[in-house]
């Protein structure tokens, strides 16, 4: 076997910091954005617009077929006698299983889950979804709204961030001492010249890219939804200084935690956000309509389930344009943006664990951990939508998501207690996401396990910086660069698409090798 490729952080050169490739056009990216955002405002802002359209109608199909693919090959594989292959040649996991599957819930269902949590149920109960013809808020409408938000935040969107490419990455990282970076999802492919030309580069330029894209939205919305909660509870100024602060208390949080490395700050924000997570939803179950609320989760995981195939492959054909380039391949777009660094971090952290666990953990159990705090705080919306005790359909209409967290926190038993708690469990959940993006990029490049402590800081720090100057614009160039996530998922799509294949041949190489299989 060869080394597994892990290095202390000190041991670098100048010239190990970065692939200049990579930097080059990475951070020329988001300089030339902020340049021309700086310059003409709307002319980029329409530009993005006409790709992000061109994208969804175009490709949009093609991403819901890969993310179908990824889900049912994945589920397949761990069922098969090669899913007993450990990962990284350990004997035993490197972490135990709580702090595993807090790291991978709080950096996956991250910002974005919690974000939509609370909004996106209600707006699907107040909207019918094209899938379903139910009456709009009527009590028929519940569970199918509810069903439309599991298959936005359920098992496709959870398999294609960590199952097959992190196979790949792992049996070609841990086994052939491949460096952890998108390029090697290809290696099998194309060889060594993908290894060390200028195509590598660019694959991981492509990545990188889409990671920014895809993360200085949730830290640019969280200082919009921290100023505005701060301003209704405490009565605080809500406007740009308040946001800057709170992005600066945000960078602080998440660079220091990413500086520290997955074995110390990581795994404890990690910790400690899954630890308030239950707390706060143990209070919600409790005190809140919780008859109510398991019924609804019963109903609506059954009617996610009947109608999954139904909902997964709604085109514009069969549904209104807008809504699926809005919604569902929206967010699809977004998972195949993040898939590899995220697979990265998948692979990184599952040493020890047998390629069945990872992928019942990534693809099943995470997934009904993400149905079932959307029920607990969605599915509470909509009973106080349904009941009248708040009204969030026109700001759900202006996708107003800040305020329907909040609205909700507020309606939930404790009041204002439980919305300075949801905020704060917000932060911590996007702090968790930029930690571990921030550590997969300086790995990505770097092409080291235990990257530069400069380097991760750097790319923390950029992304909140990116996120300060595009809020000092205006919040909706933050939502413009978002949708800039979609187009770049066309190159990422096909970085991951021959995992597919791929996947479970990595799985059966390791269980030859490890002699499980013959």
């Amino acid at each position: 076997m060869k080394n597994n490729n892990l290095k202390s952080g000190g041991d670098y050169s100048l010239a190990q910091l970065g692939d200049p490739v990579v930097l080059t056009l990475s951070v020329g990216f988001v300089v030339l954005f902020v340049g021309f955002s700086l310059f003409d405002l709307k002319g980029v802002a329409d530009l993005i617009g006409s790709g992000f359209a061109w994208t969804a109608k175009v490709f949009g199909t093609y991403f819901q077929m890969l993310l179908l693919a990824t889900f049912f090959i994945a589920i397949g594989l761990a069922c098969t006698p090669a899913a007993k292959a450990k990962i990284g040649n350990l004997d035993e996991p490197e972490m135990s299983t709580f702090r595993w599957m807090s790291i991978i819930l709080c950096t996956l269902l991250a910002g974005g889950g919690v974000f939509f949590a609370a909004g996106e149920p209600i707006y699907h109960f107040v909207v019918t979804p094209p899938a379903f013809s139910s009456e709009p808020g009527t009590a028929e409408a519940v569970s199918n709204a509810m069903a439309q938000s599991f298959m936005h935040w359920g098992f496709l969107a959870w398999a294609v961030l960590g199952t097959l490419t992190a196979i790949v990455l792992a049996h070609a990282h841990y086994v052939q001492g491949k460096p952890l970076q998108p390029r090697t999802l290809l290696y099998p492919v194309f060889g060594e010249r993908i290894m060390s030309g200028w195509l590598g580069s660019v694959v991981d330029a492509c990545c990188v890219i889409a990671i920014v894209a895809g993360t200085v939205g949730p830290i640019g919305f969280l200082a919009t939804q921290m100023s505005f909660g701060l301003s209704e509870l405490f009565g605080l100024t809500d406007g740009l200084a308040t946001q800057m602060v709170i992005l600066v208390v945000l960078a602080i949080i998440y660079v220091s935690s990413a500086v520290s490395g997955i074995h110390r700050g990581i795994q404890l924000l990690s910790r400690l956000n899954v630890f308030l997570a239950l707390a706060v939803a143990a209070i919600i179950l409790v005190f809140g309509p919780t008859l109510y609320l398991v019924n609804t989760y019963v109903q609506s995981m059954g009617e996610y389930v009947s109608s999954f195939i139904t909902m997964a492959t709604m085109t514009a054909d069969t549904a209104p344009a807008w809504w699926m380039q809005w919604w569902t391949v929206f967010f699809f777009a977004w998972f195949i943006g993040y898939a590899p660094l995220m697979a990265i971090f998948v692979a990184r952290i599952s040493r020890g664990r047998t390629i069945r666990e990872m992928i019942l953990a990534v693809a099943v159990m995470a997934p009904i951990a993400t149905t079932v705090w959307f029920t607990l705080l969605g599915g509470s919306g909509v009973y106080y939508q349904m009941t009248g005790a708040i009204d969030l359909t026109e700001a759900l209409n202006n996708f107003r998501f800040d305020v329907a967290t909040l609205t909700v926190a507020q309606a939930l038993p404790g009041g204002g207690f439980m919305a300075l708690a949801i905020l704060v469990l917000t932060t911590i959940f996007v702090a968790t996401t930029g930690d571990s993006m921030s550590y997969s990029i300086a790995v990505v490049s770097s092409g080291h396990d235990e990257p530069n402590t400069f380097v991760r800081a750097f790319w923390g720090i950029a992304m909140a910086g990116t996120a300060g100057i595009l809020l000092y614009m205006g919040a909706g160039q933050i939502g413009v660069l978002q949708q800039f996530i979609v187009i770049t998922a066309i190159p990422v799509s096909l970085i991951i698409l021959p995992s597919l294949w791929l996947g479970p041949k990595a799985a059966y190489a390791m269980a030859r090798e490890q002699k499980l299989i013959s």
